[in-house]
């Protein structure tokens, strides 16, 4: 009798430990750990001392990323346009849909790895991350709403006035602390875990392919110059030779008016290519094999061509069937699935 007593007790204390043990392991995966740079990644270009992310001023963002009041007609978030799964573009439609199906000019950019962004949109004319959320809440055709009409809508519910207070110290809802959550949240959108990373920082047993490894020298002779490694941008704005659109979209130059501008587009970022097609600045292609048959036959000599796709008299990049391949097996290692799964992202 005395026997089982003690292995009944034995038992116990072992389940209460294990139980213990188990809500230690939840409390740390759960603790909000706020913005980390990946050790293969530079610094960043946002300044987080004007605007540090903690874990209410991102849980607020977070709502304010997936609330359709943001919408004049209260149907469209940023979240509509900008989805999780698809790396956070607007997967199958080559240009935005706003408010009652309306039609945008662009196709929507990856809300990705924006902490280490100077300048944002395809064309330029946001340089401060902060600023950004304005333009598709005030676009005709995205949102269609103005700043001070989302503010009023959110003032007059409480959920968000506790919310902005355990943020921000205040009840008060402004313009300023509602872009500041926004960026809280956007800025947490770090893709930073596809095969390339690992095998970079040397985690694991990660190493490439024999045809990931060649595509991978290939990419740093060919693509790099434009694709700069680990963000896969250099984040400039370039003209790559496409044939203009049938609006004319002129790029840069429409935010500065510089001649030198023209058909100037923001270098896209090559990560999580799986997911964030179409491709190009108005979604002209839809697969990567169109891509590959632009830069390597179809450049065309437009004003302000880049002259890295202009060497010699010939334009484009020699690019054959085998070299693609490769070249395809390396851009692969840049899909992040830990990325589009981040619960922590998704619609709460």
């Amino acid at each position: 009798m005395k026997l089982r007593y003690i292995k009944y007790f034995l038992v116990i204390t072992v389940f209460a430990y294990a139980c213990k043990k188990s809500e230690h392991i939840q409390e740390k995966v759960e603790t909000f750990l706020g913005f980390q740079k990946p050790k293969n990644f530079p610094e960043t270009a946002y300044n987080f001392a004007n605007n540090p992310v903690t874990k209410e001023g991102f849980e607020l963002g977070r709502m304010l990323f997936y609330e359709p009041r943001l919408s004049r007609d209260n149907t469209i978030t940023c979240g509509s346009c900008h989805i999780q799964s698809s790396a956070f573009t607007q997967h199958g439609h080559d240009v935005s849909h706003g408010i009652e199906d309306r039609l945008g000019t662009r196709n929507s950019p990856p809300i990705m790895n924006l902490a280490w962004n100077k300048a944002f949109m395809w064309g330029g004319g946001i340089y401060d991350l902060d600023l950004f959320p304005i333009s598709p809440i005030t676009t005709h055709e995205e949102m269609d709403e103005s700043l001070e009409n989302v503010l009023n809508k959110l003032r007059s519910l409480d959920k968000y006035k506790s919310k902005f207070k355990a943020a921000f110290g205040s009840e008060e809802i402004s313009t300023g602390k509602f872009l500041k959550a926004l960026s809280q949240f956007m800025l947490m959108c770090v893709s930073s875990n596809s095969k390339y990373d690992k095998v970079m920082r040397k985690e694991g047993n990660a190493s490439f392919t024999t045809t990931e490894l060649e595509g991978y020298e290939l990419f740093k002779q060919k693509c790099s110059s434009c694709h700069a490694e680990p963000l896969f941008t250099d984040n400039g704005f370039r003209n790559n030779g496409l044939v203009p659109s049938s609006i004319n979209d002129l790029g840069l130059y429409t935010a500065t008016l510089l001649a030198t501008d023209k058909y100037k587009f923001k270098v896209p970022s090559l990560r999580n290519l799986k997911y964030t097609g179409p491709f190009m600045h108005d979604g002209r292609f839809l697969t990567l094999d169109a891509v590959f048959t632009h830069y390597a036959h179809e450049v065309q000599a437009t004003e302000n061509l880049d002259p890295l796709l202009n060497k010699n008299g010939i334009r484009g990049i020699s690019i054959n069937s085998d070299e693609k391949t490769k070249l395809m097996a390396f851009l692969n290692t840049l899909n992040d699935e830990e990325f589009i799964n981040n619960k922590l992202l998704a619609e709460q």
